[in-house]
This record gives C-alpha cells, sequence and structure tokens, in this order.
C-alpha cells in the first residue's frame, strides 16, 4: 500500500514537471529583430532585455540602414520580422506609409519627448535616441598633410582636402542619408546638390557603413571622415588621434526607433519589448552612448561628444525625408556611385 502511494505521487510529481516544462515552453517566444544599432552593442542590448525577460529570445538581423530598410520592403507580403529595434524614423516612416507596421502604444510612453514619438494615435512607432552627423579628423594624418581643420561643410569642398574625405553612400547607410537630405534642406535643392558636385571632387570614396568613414580616419586609413558623432566618441574614449567637428551650417540627424511588424505571430512577446525599448532602463542603456535620448530628463553627458551639438541640430522635416527618399536616392546614384567602394 506505501509503495502504490510513493508510485503514485511519483507519478503525479513527473507529470507536474512535464506541465510546468511545457507551460514554460509555450511561454517562451523567439523574436527576430531587425536592426542597423552597431553590432558591438547587440549583445548588451539584448542582456539587459532579457534580465527583466528572460523567457523571450532575441533572434537579431542587422546590417546597414538602407540594408535593412530594402530588405524589410522586399519582405512586405510575406514579412520576416517581428519586431524593428533601432532603425532611422525616416525609414519606419517609409514602412508607415506603405501600411507594414502595427500601431501599438507602449506603457511609459508620456514620458518621451513628443518629437520621439509618431504622431498617430496609437503610435506606429517610437523613438528611442538620436544620432547626428558630424566630421572625424585625424590630427596626426592632418598635421602631416599640414592642412588646416574644417569647420563647415563649405570647408570640405576646398582643393586641399582632395582625395582626403570618405563619407558614407546613403543607398546603404542612414548616416548618409541623413547626411544627404538635410544638406539639401540647409542649402536648398539647387545649392545642396552643387554642394554635393564640389564635395565628390574631394571624395576618396562611399563607404556602405556610416561607421566606417570614421573608424577608418581612426585608424589613419584617411584623414577625414564624414560619419557620426557615436561613433567619433567612442572612437576618441578608445585612443584614437581625432577631432570630432560640429559643421556651422548645422548638423543633420536622425531617431533610432523601434516599432511592430504587422503581421507578427508573436504580438504579445513584441510588446512586451517594445514597452521594455521606451522604459527608464532602455533608454539610461541608449544614453551610453548617445547624448540625445528618447527621455530627456535621463540624458548625461557622453565622453568625448563635441560641444555645440544639441544647439547644432536643423530642424529636421522627416516626413520630406522619407516622402522623397527614392527620388534623393536615385538622383545621388547616378550623380556620384563611381567612387563607391564595392559591396
Amino acid at each position: 500500500m506505501q509503495l502504490a502511494t510513493l508510485f503514485h505521487r511519483g507519478v503525479t510529481t513527473v507529470a507536474a514537471a512535464g506541465l510546468l516544462a511545457v507551460s514554460a515552453a509555450t511561454s517562451a517566444a523567439t523574436l527576430t529583430v531587425y536592426t542597423a544599432v552597431e553590432a558591438e552593442d547587440l549583445k548588451k542590448y539584448a542582456a539587459r532585455f532579457n534580465e527583466d525577460h528572460p523567457d523571450i529570445e532575441i533572434k537579431w538581423v542587422r546590417d546597414s540602414t538602407g540594408i535593412i530598410t530594402a530588405k524589410l520592403l522586399a519582405e512586405k507580403n510575406n514579412p520576416k520580422a517581428d519586431v524593428i529595434w533601432g532603425l532611422a524614423a525616416t525609414s519606419l516612416l517609409l514602412m508607415k506609409s506603405e501600411g507594414m507596421l502595427h500601431p501599438y502604444q507602449p506603457r511609459g510612453i508620456e514620458r518621451l519627448d513628443p518629437k520621439f514619438v509618431d504622431k498617430d494615435d496609437p503610435p506606429a512607432w517610437t523613438g528611442m535616441d538620436a544620432w547626428v552627423a558630424s566630421i572625424c579628423v585625424n590630427t596626426v594624418e592632418q598635421k602631416k598633410h599640414g592642412f588646416a581643420t574644417p569647420t563647415s561643410w563649405v570647408d570640405l569642398t576646398r582643393p586641399e582636402y582632395r582625395g582626403h574625405v570618405a563619407m558614407p553612400n546613403p543607398n546603404s547607410s542612414g548616416t548618409g542619408f541623413l547626411d544627404v537630405s538635410s544638406w539639401l534642406q540647409i542649402f536648398g535643392e539647387e545649392g545642396g546638390w552643387q554642394f554635393m558636385d564640389a564635395l565628390h571632387e574631394n571624395i576618396s570614396h562611399y563607404t556602405h557603413s556610416g561607421s566606417k568613414p570614421c573608424k577608418q580616419a581612426a585608424r589613419g586609413e584617411v584623414p577625414i571622415g564624414i560619419s557620426f558623432a557615436f561613433r567619433g566618441a567612442k572612437s576618441k574614449a578608445d585612443g584614437a588621434p581625432i577631432d570630432i567637428i560640429v559643421p556651422s551650417e548645422g548638423i543633420g540627424w536622425d531617431m533610432e526607433a523601434t516599432a511592430i511588424v504587422k503581421g507578427t505571430e508573436n504580438l504579445k512577446a513584441a510588446q512586451t519589448l517594445v514597452d521594455w525599448s521606451v522604459s527608464e532602463k532602455a533608454n539610461m542603456m541608449y544614453n551610453e552612448g548617445y547624448a540625445v535620448v528618447a527621455i530627456a530628463e535621463l540624458a548625461k553627458p557622453v565622453e568625448h561628444f563635441p560641444e555645440g551639438i544639441l544647439g547644432g541640430m536643423i530642424d529636421n522635416d522627416f516626413e520630406w525625408a522619407a516622402n522623397n527618399r527614392k527620388r534623393i536616392l536615385g538622383e545621388w546614384q547616378a550623380r556620384y556611385d563611381s567612387k563607391s567602394e564595392a559591396k
């Protein structure tokens, strides 16, 4: 009798354990997340999220902004992604216009700066942080070539810089696109293309990554790289001999933003990730690299960020940039692609 009772209890315990395992497996989820966040930061992003939600695994698909944008558009009728976490707001505006995003109002959205939130109710996307254009100048190479420090965009068209400048290709790089779209706003359409014609004469090559020109300047492979301030600050913190310049005419910028892909089969887990992406903890994580974050009162100065970065940010017309993206990229391709690096 005792043996039968023990056997019965053992079966019950095993059954209960099995039910718990099935329950855990059922509650676990894997999210396919498309991103253009710097590759070196992805482990950190996933680890911080998993501290609070260990039952949701993130499967990253990472590339430059233009590549991820093109991939998402190509998959419009058969989406592979569940969430986009860390892609340019101009790209998400384009996807919103194509009906590719699932509107969702995350918990805690009231703490975000309004310019980091899509205007629809519920919003189609929410912003995370802002990355801003800048010029990285290798001071050792500058001294070797004997040229002055550029202080404006127009300075980069001087003959002394011929062959010494690298910048990102806007067709593959979000940084490249924010550069081009901001120059067309700063100088006007006609003046913007005239500026880029003159700049093209001094370009050594166009990269397919927004961070690469600054990385190349940091290594001395090119004296001047048009890139973004976060990359410059990170390279300088690692000991690179570079100055980070905020051009006097103003600087373009874009937001890294987050959205749920319409049609995801993991909607509840996707909403959990988006809730977390606007949280105080997430914003403090973004602030480790970016000086401007969606919850403004949390932002602390970032080491080696250049002075005047906030004042230099132009009043960027994201809607205009998104609506004219295809035309701008086609024109740029026709004029300048001959100097692009091989893919």
